[in-house]
């Protein structure tokens, strides 16, 4: 477990990983390959998902199944007879009970029982009037939409509450710009260690971030153009990016318009319309569907 705080201008490390290049980075390293480490910075859902149709269907099957063979109610025992909450109580009975009838008809002698019969409506009413000035408190249930969904406002981790949501950021540049946040490795430099110092340059200090692990979850190569040379080294003919796996707990990205130029919070669908085919096609199956 690997953890990489950042908030004020204070950091800590505390990384479980040899200093040691594994055996197919040492490989690379020989075939001319530079060694990128890359971060994928998620925040992970914050609510259940919508459910199917299909599960919406078999939630309400199984709760007038329960409602049919649930044991009688003492309702003697809990209301006073003649009360307002004994004819509250019989109401509510009576209207799921109806709710009953409409899906299991064939339960309809099991379910008529003399001793539940309701009171009108109007004398419900009238014990009611009687309560003065007492009301109930109605509960409120909060939206799953909230303003940034409804502002398309994908710098804001407050949107897509029930999806996964991935950092990626833009460098200045017209082709391939949109990327996540990922840098050279460096001499003696863990690839967690690599990915936790790009991730403080290119997005600032103001993130309280959590590696799931020091192994990376994926690798994505790739060859330079002909006509691109680097200039500290020739010799590279391309690029390995390793990509380390992490979630955000608080804070936000603050760029530094330099290195990077732009970010965004996207769900693995949104991603397509930002990143090359190419890009998406190698981490697509690093991704959440939801």
């Amino acid at each position: 477990m690997s953890v990489f705080s950042a908030g004020k201008g204070r950091k800590s490390y505390s990384i479980y990983s040899s200093l040691k290049p594994e055996p197919e980075i040492r490989e690379m390293v020989a075939k001319k390959y530079r060694i990128v480490s890359s971060i994928v910075l998620t925040r992970p859902p914050q609510i259940l998902r919508d459910l199917h149709p299909f599960e919406k269907e078999y939630y309400l099957y199984q709760q007038k199944l329960e409602q049919i063979h649930s044991p009688p109610f003492p309702q003697d025992f809990y209301f006073k007879k003649g009360s307002i909450a004994e004819k509250r109580w019989n109401k509510r009975k009576e209207q799921d009970k109806k709710n009953a009838l409409s899906v299991f008809s064939e339960f309809n002698d099991n379910l008529k029982d003399k001793s539940d019969i309701v009171e009108g409506e109007e004398d419900i009413n009238n014990d009611n009037k009687s309560l003065g000035d007492v009301e109930e408190e109605e509960i409120k249930i909060a939206s799953r939409i909230t303003q940034d969904d409804l502002n398309n406002n994908l710098k804001s981790l407050n949107r897509a509450l029930h999806r996964t949501l991935y950092l990626i950021v833009k460098k200045p540049r017209d082709e391939h710009a949109w990327q996540f946040p990922q840098g050279g490795v460096n001499n003696r430099e863990s690839l967690i260690q690599a990915a936790a110092r790009e991730l403080e340059e290119e997005c600032g200090n103001k993130m309280d971030v959590w590696f799931v692990g020091r192994r990376p979850i994926g690798c994505y190569k790739y060859t330079y153009p002909k006509n691109f040379v680097r200039e500290d080294d020739k010799d590279i003919k391309g690029s390995m990016v390793f990509f380390m796996k992490a979630h955000i707990f608080a804070g936000q990205v603050h760029v530094d318009q330099k290195e990077i130029v732009d970010f965004a919070w996207v769900t693995k669908q949104e991603m397509k319309d930002f990143v090359t085919s190419n890009y998406y096609s190698a981490v697509w199956d690093m991704l959440s569907e939801f």
